[in-house]
């Protein structure tokens, strides 16, 4: 049974509010909901990807957009939920479970997934920025990566971002000597290579094939995976040079989709910090190791178009349902000014600690 992405919604992305996360993934899928072609007791699942504490969120979210559904859950596997989410919906739809799940990512700035406080193998170095630093320090030394390339990927990003109104940086312009002449953080990455934290929710409508029927334009999941080789520094600190996780997951995906790199037409990469962004382009195989820097001058893929985790923030939970949300638009042509013509396939890429997780969904019209 073929699954298809109908619609979606995400809310503007913001700096800590009052709302709690219920009433912030609330607000993102009745907005949905009242565009789509569906009526509530047509969906049989919902499942909410967040890094929250708060018990029984997903049936607490089902009762308050007044959804009954035969499937509820919440999931969590840190910057990697929102896909983790997707992944579990696509399984229920296709094993026959259900026919229609909403899928909402949510988390609050201050989100207890922006740390991980119990892996002691990254010793006194704990944020994750200090193991992103390894990977930047590891690429300039073997390929000859400089700070001015990560400037650009940020750049790049940012700039995005200033077309997408549910960016945090919206309307926040920078330049690119701004961004090279920033504070380092943790050498070489300086504060415009690393994502910002946020708030924010997002939601997709996973359908069956039968249903997709009723809907204009159904964007249909053709390749999806995903990998996870532990959780702690640990596990792939001997493996510098690349993401592991994310060779596994692409390898899946493309075997699935019988598609390959080249077949791709843009592509949403998780860029927490702008070297991921380089290293993404060689693990799932757009380019050759070392070379990653080539493709943010020569373009063999729209990537990044809603800004990215660095032009739009991180709200860890949302973070790859809005990944998803923007390759489905699109997909659809319906991205407004961030609209890129000509599009048949996209590519989505959501990981988490280190690489130690990574998700890859193929998409197409």
């Amino acid at each position: 049974m073929r699954v298809a992405i109908t619609e979606s919604d995400t809310q503007k992305f913001t700096k800590n509010t009052n709302f709690t996360v219920a009433e912030i993934a609330s607000r993102s899928i009745i907005k949905l909901l009242l565009k789509s072609r569906i009526q509530k007791s047509e969906i049989d699942g919902i499942i909410v990807s967040s890094n929250s504490f708060e018990p029984y969120l997903s049936n607490i979210i089902a009762e308050m957009v007044g959804i009954k559904p035969k499937f509820s859950t919440k999931v969590e596997n840190l910057c990697n939920s929102g896909t983790s989410g997707i992944l579990l919906a696509y399984s229920l739809i296709q094993s026959g479970l259900c026919n229609a799940v909403l899928v909402t990512g949510v988390d609050k700035q201050d989100s207890p997934g922006n740390k991980l406080n119990w892996d002691i193998t990254r010793g006194i170095f704990d944020m994750p920025v200090h193991w992103a630093s390894l990977f930047a320090s590891n690429h300039f030394r073997k390929y000859g990566t400089t700070q001015e390339d990560l400037a650009f990927v940020s750049l790049k990003n940012h700039r995005n971002a200033n077309k997408n109104p549910n960016a945090i940086f919206f309307e926040k312009y920078f330049t690119f000597d701004q961004i090279i002449d920033a504070q380092v953080v943790a050498a070489p990455l300086k504060k415009f290579d690393c994502c910002y934290p946020c708030e924010g929710a997002s939601s997709v409508l996973l359908v069956s094939e039968e249903l997709a029927a009723r809907f204009e334009q159904p964007i249909w999941i053709i390749g999806i995976s995903q990998s996870n080789l532990g959780a702690s520094f640990a596990s792939v600190n001997k493996i510098l040079d690349g993401i592991v996780s994310t060779k596994i997951a692409a390898r899946d995906a493309f075997s699935q989709s019988k598609l390959t790199p080249s077949d791709i037409d843009i592509a949403e990469l998780h860029d927490a910090f702008s070297i991921l962004e380089i290293m993404a382009y060689e693990d799932i195989g757009f380019v050759k190791k070392g070379e990653g820097k080539k493709m943010l001058r020569e373009h063999f893929v729209y990537t990044n178009t809603r800004g990215g985790l660095l032009g739009c923030g991180h709200p860890i939970g949302a973070t790859g349902i809005d990944q998803t949300s923007e390759i489905t638009l699109q997909l659809q042509g319906l991205a407004k000014q961030r609209q890129v013509n000509n599009l048949k396939t996209g590519l989505v890429h959501n990981m988490a600690a280190a690489g130690t997780s990574t998700s890859i969904i193929i998409l197409k019209n």
